[in-house]
């Protein structure tokens, strides 16, 4: 593709939001048996957009369909959008089974972002419960790259099994760190692990942190979000610092087709990131 191209597409997807910029599949990490983390770069002439830790991106797989998938890698300029994608539908699906080299529609980044910036000068606790760690990799890297900002920072980690942990490798390296506190825990415990059994809320107990000068960055299944949040409430974090990133069922992601819709807010535009204050009395409405 040569220049001209290059520019004529960067202008027709600036008149069409809805058109996707074309991006190559770098590499492919199997995480989980289901779940596949995708390196991807754009096409020729195209650079990589910043983005924010906890906004996400429309991934199109060509003839399926479209879904909304956070990023899960590092914010570093120029770097490749990675994409950590677990297979619950058509579209995921497809998505796991790409190989090297194949070509992936891209849409974004979308989304308000976690308050990194927002919480230096206190201490940082992030919770996260199975395939919710995704999202909230961003924010870690962000942290720890500039930790001296920071007061205490933990992360509180839970999944169905030991085998259903994601970024084994990487959880055993930051639970070396010095100035990192990594718990994890397990629903369901075998032979090989010797951990703490039981939900991730119950983790927030064990964590050393001031809850008057502490941000929370919170994301996985909802109800585990909400008992989280609860949890934090009641050892004194206030609510307005505690954070949750919302997943409803996105098709624009820029806040028209009304598919995301939460109380007043869209989660495509208005989230995926939001305070708990502002969504609280919303999370125990089952029709939202």
């Amino acid at each position: 593709m040569d220049g001209t191209m290059s520019d004529a597409c960067t202008g027709a997807r600036a008149a069409d939001p809805f058109l996707p910029a074309l991006y190559r599949v770098a590499a492919v990490h199997r995480e989980l048996g289901d779940t596949v983390t995708l390196d991807l770069v754009p096409g020729p002439g195209a650079t990589r957009p910043d983005f924010a830790p906890g906004q996400f991106n429309m991934l199109y797989a060509f003839g399926v369909g479209e879904v909304p998938i956070s990023v899960s890698g590092p914010p570093d300029r120029g770097s490749a959008f990675r994409h950590t994608v677990r297979s619950v539908g058509a579209v995921s699906a497809a998505l796991t089974k790409l190989a090297p080299g194949a070509a992936i529609g891209l849409r974004g980044p979308y989304g308000r972002g976690w308050p990194v910036e927002a919480a230096e000068g206190g201490d940082v606790v992030l919770i996260a419960g199975g395939l919710g760690l995704a999202p909230l990799r961003p924010a870690l890297y962000a942290i720890l790259g500039r930790r001296a900002r920071y007061g205490r920072v933990a992360l509180l980690c839970g999944s169905r099994t030991p085998s259903d942990q994601l970024f084994r490798d990487e959880l055993e390296r930051w639970s070396e760190q010095a100035d990192l506190q990594v718990l994890r825990t397990v629903d369901h415990a075998d032979a090989s692990w010797h951990g703490y059994v039981g939900v991730v809320p119950g983790l927030v107990a064990r964590a050393g942190f001031d809850p008057a000068n502490t941000t929370a960055m919170v994301c996985g299944p909802e109800i585990m979000m909400r008992f989280s949040a609860t949890a934090l409430v009641q050892a004194g974090v206030a609510a307005a610092r505690i954070h949750l990133s919302l997943e409803r069922n996105m098709h624009c992601a820029i806040g028209l087709c009304g598919h995301c819709q939460f109380g007043p807010d869209f989660v495509c535009k208005d989230g995926p990131v939001t305070s708990y204050e502002r969504v609280a009395h919303a999370l125990v409405v089952r029709e939202l």
